[in-house]
């Protein structure tokens, strides 16, 4: 019965790849934010992709939808986006079947993006640890593709809103090489993507935060 399962799973998992591929050939491309469980706001600042997707449209040559759109990770739809993002303040937390959904749209092309919005980090390390137990989340360098693919930032993310004084971080996780997970640690830069009356945030920030959002696009999109 074991076995009967995983090739079940196998078989839904290539067939969802195959939509995927055909959603990326045959239509504009959606960004799919996380709904996640454990109490945490994961549906706070609701316009923030759509302003992103928005500006990515308009900066570059990618058919975006710039729309706002949720899936669960317990769901097979999450396979039909080729990128999908969570943020949020509170806790995170997968089920075992989202874990194993998320490692197997992880290694099969798909990119997770996470922007701490203060208060997610020690969830997010423990269930990304149970998504890629050999690994740890390692800090980019300033000079990786990611931070001058479209737009140039030579001294890495910017800092879209002041928590503890702390440097903004990118960090990674990879597999057979490959950027699949960028998370992003005081710097906000979701926050910067938001309708500019919810946090008041200035135009010169709002756009800083507007173009490394666009480079993460871009990065996911092309590796």
């Amino acid at each position: 019965m074991k076995k009967i399962a995983i090739i079940l799973f196998t078989f839904t998992l290539l067939l969802s790849c195959f939509e995927l591929m055909s959603q990326q050939s045959t239509s504009k491309i959606k960004l799919a934010r996380i709904k996640y469980s454990g109490g945490g706001d994961w549906y706070n600042d609701p316009s923030s992709e759509v302003n992103l997707l928005e500006f990515a449209a308009k900066n570059t040559s990618i058919p975006l939808d710039p729309v706002y759109e949720y899936v669960d990770l317990a769901n097979d739809n999450v396979f039909m986006y080729p990128l999908i993002f969570i943020t949020g303040h509170g806790n995170l937390k997968f089920s075992d079947i989202e874990v194993t959904n998320l490692r197997a749209y992880l290694q099969n092309g798909g990119f997770l993006y996470i922007d701490d919005d203060y208060g997610l980090d020690e969830f997010v390390r423990k269930e990304m640890k149970r998504v890629f137990p050999e690994q740890d989340f390692v800090e980019l360098p300033f000079n990786h593709g990611i931070y001058n693919i479209h737009f140039k930032f030579p001294n890495g993310l910017p800092k879209i809103h002041e928590h503890d004084k702390k440097e903004p971080q990118g960090l990674g996780l990879f597999h057979n090489g490959r950027l699949c997970v960028f998370y992003t640690y005081e710097s906000n830069l979701a926050d910067g993507w938001a309708d500019e009356d919810v946090h008041n945030d200035p135009p010169e920030r709002r756009e800083l935060a507007l173009k490394m959002g666009t480079n993460i696009i871009v990065w996911a999109l092309t590796h």
